[in-house]
């Protein structure tokens, strides 16, 4: 018996908690252990047969130990020595030099794996090429033993490894025959070799399915329905759309699935890579670019270089090809749709419209083919900015949409106005002089919109002041000022026109209104404050734009009973406020209370 030449138990400790994810690695790497070594069998041999693969035995009543066997290329007694030099070799500067070299390093690092879940390990095997098959036992008290087997014990003994062990109690479950077919499912169920599970009659069962994902030309179109079933299991529900993904830099291949629903917000990409059909990280999410979040790919590759762990991806010049790569299809997908399916395309933009706009803020290359397909709001319609710019590469737009909401309705059709208050709308629009060759951008205001407006005729200006002021004596109570002007459509008889700082002020009185006094004396004190005041905060007021062209207008220029012109004018105001979607305050719900009463008293007195 010798012992290792390091602390073996300080070298499971570090594979436990800084390497592995967790013991359930153990059998990942077995398997992959048994794949690599059927792989260098089929090198030695020139050819390779079928029905080589990996056995495993799970634990049972008469036989506790689990034995995984693989038809593997096997090792020479001189190989087993080299391989226990490999792990004696083994420090925690080796463990992490990524990646790991050759196929005995491999070996002997994803057998200290074992060393997890189990006291002892018993390696027995046979090398294709040639000799005795020769026996290591190696225990976690950091001693080992070699021997090589002759006679009846080498008698039954095949080409190939077999791994024994048997499971600490803590570890038991991992060993379970539910376990391992889960486990053996999640790593191993594409690769290109059998995997047989003991069922402990006798019988196998076989773990895999074929790389639907990865097929291309005729044999993927014939497995279409499969692959859609795999993007169900994917994402959780039917995808939105299929791409098929190349990346000839690293020869991976794979598909893409659309989300058909915003992810979660703050949500990280989950793309699962396989390398050689072996899965190595199941959640990676820097195999896309950050901006594909609306996609989730099942990839294989044999280019891209996993880490000491195989449970990551390293981040090098091979994985950045391939995220340029796989990025350009998704991006040929999305052109695809503009040109032979735009409808599809909207469809896809309406789903993803808020992640798609919080990135184009930072990525330049979403945003360079991706921002046409958007759609705003505008004073004419919703449109795609694509039309937008157009239409009207002089790109007017409101900071909020309580600002649209007031323009909306009286600016004219060839002077539209783009509703920029909603999530990342305005830092779009900022941005598409950058992004269109020709396009400027105007942010508009409601005060500015209100200068625009004509005034009445030389001839009515006298008619329309006079207006103004018996107007302003019956909105004084509301702090409101009558402006008489002109617009379209003419049946619109009147708009409540606020700006920003305006409504702000409204919105204080109405939170004193609600408050106690402590509240309602800060609240004060802020509409009052010098700095509120310079901003026009104190005496800016809001306006009920009468328009001149409108009939009912006109008559209250006239010679119009006062009882009736106040009730007028208030309902015209009460009206206006709920044309721009305001909430009526209890002084305005008092005013188009008494206004109907009136009007009702009026009539019954006929």
């Amino acid at each position: 018996m010798r012992p290792f030449l390091v602390d073996l138990r300080g070298v499971v400790d570090l594979l436990s908690r800084h390497i592995y994810s967790g013991p359930h690695v153990f059998l990942r790497e077995l398997i992959q252990n048994g794949r690599d070594a059927i792989t260098a069998r089929a090198e030695h041999e020139g050819r390779r047969d079928a029905a080589w693969g990996v056995r495993i035995h799970p634990p049972t009543s008469v036989e506790p130990a689990l034995r995984f066997e693989d038809d593997g290329v096997g090792l020479t007694a001189d190989e087993v020595g080299e391989l226990l030099a490999t792990v004696g070799r083994s420090s925690k500067r080796d463990l992490f030099d990524l990646p790991r070299a050759g196929f005995l390093g491999q070996f002997g690092i994803g057998l200290l794996s074992c060393f997890m879940i189990a006291d002892r390990i018993v390696v027995r095997s046979r090398s294709a090429r040639g000799g005795d098959p020769v026996e290591w036992v190696g225990s976690t008290d950091g001693t080992f033993t070699v021997r090589v087997l002759e006679g009846a014990e080498a008698s039954g003994i095949a080409v190939g490894t077999t791994v024994s062990l048997v499971p600490r109690a803590d570890e038991a479950e991992l060993c379970s025959p539910a376990s391992l077919r889960e486990l053996a499912r999640r790593y191993a169920e594409y690769l290109p070799i059998p995997i047989l599970l003991g069922s402990g009659d006798g019988s196998f069962d076989r773990i895999g399915r074929p790389a639907v994902f990865a097929l291309t030309g005729e044999a993927r179109a014939d497995a279409r329905d499969d692959i859609g079933g795999l993007g169900r299991e994917v994402v959780g529900a039917a995808p939105f759309e299929v791409i098929e993904l190349h990346a000839t830099a690293t020869d991976t291949h794979g598909t893409a699935f659309v989300l058909p629903f915003p992810p979660t917000p703050g949500a990280r990409q989950a793309n699962r890579v396989y390398l050689g059909g072996m899965l190595v990280d199941p959640r990676a999410d820097e195999l896309l670019p950050d901006w594909a979040f609306f996609a989730r790919a099942v990839v294989d590759s044999t280019g891209l270089r996993p880490t000491a762990s195989r449970e990551h991806l390293i981040e090098d010049e091979s994985l950045e090809a391939t995220r340029g790569e796989l990025g350009a299809a998704i991006r040929a997908w999305v052109m695809r749709l503009a040109v032979e399916r735009p409808a599809r395309l909207a469809e896809f933009v309406g789903i993803h419209h808020l992640g798609l706009k919080s990135l184009l803020l930072h990525d330049d290359e979403l945003a360079g083919f991706i921002t046409r397909w958007l759609t705003v709001e505008t004073s004419i319609g919703v449109m795609t900015i694509d039309e937008l710019v157009r239409r009207h590469p002089h790109v007017r737009y409101t900071e909020t949409v309580d600002e649209f909401r007031q323009i909306a309705g009286i600016v004219p059709a060839s002077r539209a106005v783009v509703n920029g208050g909603y999530v990342h709308e305005a830092d779009i629009l900022r941005r598409l002089p950058l992004l269109f060759d020709g396009v400027t951008v105007e942010r508009v205001t409601v005060s500015g919109e209100l200068d625009s407006l004509d005034v009445p005729p030389l001839a009515d200006r006298a008619a329309a002041l006079a207006l103004e002021s018996r107007a302003g004596a019956v909105l004084a109570e509301v702090g409101c000022e009558p402006s008489v002007r002109r617009f379209a459509p003419s049946d619109l008889a009147s708009l409540y026109l606020a700006d920003a700082e305006v409504l702000r002020s409204i919105t204080r009185g109405a939170a004193r209104d609600m408050t106690g006094p402590l509240w309602s004396g800060v609240l004060g004190r802020i509409d009052e404050s010098p700095a509120t005041v310079a901003g026009g905060g104190g005496a800016a007021r809001a306006k009920l734009c009468l328009n001149w062209d409108n009939p009912l207008v006109r008559t209250l220029a006239g010679d119009v009973d006062g009882a009736v012109f106040d009730r007028t004018i208030r309902l015209l105001y009460v009206q206006a406020l709920l044309a721009g979607h305001r909430a009526l305050r209890a002084r305005e719900r008092a005013m188009l209370t008494d206004a109907l009463t009136d009007l009702v008293t009026l009539s019954l007195a006929r």
